[in-house]
This record gives structure tokens, C-alpha cells and sequence, in this order.
């Protein structure tokens, strides 16, 4: 037989797992819009066109004048905004906002970790905006992003 102690504590266990369950079910259920993405133009979510940067080899010499290729870069929302960066150098590298960023659609803009030699990093932009970045090890490698709004 259970003791009042085992009683009480079986209790306030099932009381505390009731309230997480309905924090969990209202955060979903009745606060959708804190998860929700804003609306997008199709055109914009599936341009027609890509961007590739490139980490050309040698970048992370800090004596090579071009790192990321092209450096400065301009983006028309729904022609060329799904942007992609190749490191095709032998060391790996970041690419990272000089001032976090955040698109309200594709959320925060910045490689997680490093992008190794041969691999890709790829964001879909849905803002205009100007965007400044640099290599986290390598901060000499700097690139621009001037994001704009497709002109009709």
C-alpha cells in the first residue's frame, strides 16, 4: 500500500507534467503566429536565377587581395536571391554578418560552424537589404550583399 508521502509526491509530479503538456499545447495551438512564417511571393521563395560566391583558393592568405568572388554582390529579389557560397579553398571558413541578421522569412543569416573545404553554404533571401560579412578565422575576407527589390 502507498504511503500519504508516496501520494503526495506522485501527485505533484502528475501536476507538474499536466501544466508542461498545456504550456506546450497552447504555445502550438494557441500561439501559431510566434511560429508562423510571413508571407512570400512564390517568385521570390523560387527566383529564376542563383547566386554563387566562391572561397577561391588561397583565401585564407591574408597577403591574396580576392577571397570571396565575387566581393561585392547585387541581388534582385525573384531573378537571383537563393545565394550560395563554395569554399574551394584547402582551409575552412564562415560566413558571417558583420552585424547579426536576421530575414523574417529564412531567419538568421550566417553559416552555423565552419564550411569545409569542397562544401557549400546556400540562403534564400526575401528582404532587401545591404548586407556587410567576413570570414570569422580569416576577418580579412570581407563581401557585400546589396539585396534589392525586383525592378518591373
Amino acid at each position: 500500500m502507498a504511503s500519504p508521502q508516496n501520494a503526495y509526491g506522485i501527485g505533484v509530479i502528475t501536476v507538474i507534467v499536466a501544466l508542461a503538456a498545456g504550456a506546450v499545447f497552447y504555445q502550438e495551438f494557441y500561439l501559431p503566429e510566434s511560429s508562423a512564417r510571413p508571407s512570400v511571393d512564390e517568385h521570390i521563395l523560387h527566383p529564376t536565377g542563383a547566386t554563387v560566391i566562391d572561397m577561391i583558393p588561397g583565401s585564407a592568405n591574408q597577403e591574396q587581395a580576392d577571397s570571396f568572388v565575387p566581393r561585392l554582390v547585387n541581388i534582385q529579389l525573384g531573378i537571383d536571391n537563393d545565394v550560395t557560397w563554395t569554399n574551394s579553398d584547402d582551409v575552412a571558413h564562415t560566413v558571417t554578418p558583420d552585424d547579426p541578421t536576421e530575414d523574417s522569412y529564412s531567419g538568421p543569416f550566417g553559416s552555423i560552424g565552419v564550411v569545409r573545404p569542397g562544401e557549400e553554404y546556400t540562403f534564400l533571401f526575401t528582404e532587401a537589404r545591404e548586407i556587410d560579412y567576413h570570414c570569422h578565422p580569416h576577418p580579412w575576407m570581407k563581401g557585400k550583399l546589396i539585396i534589392t527589390k525586383q525592378r518591373f
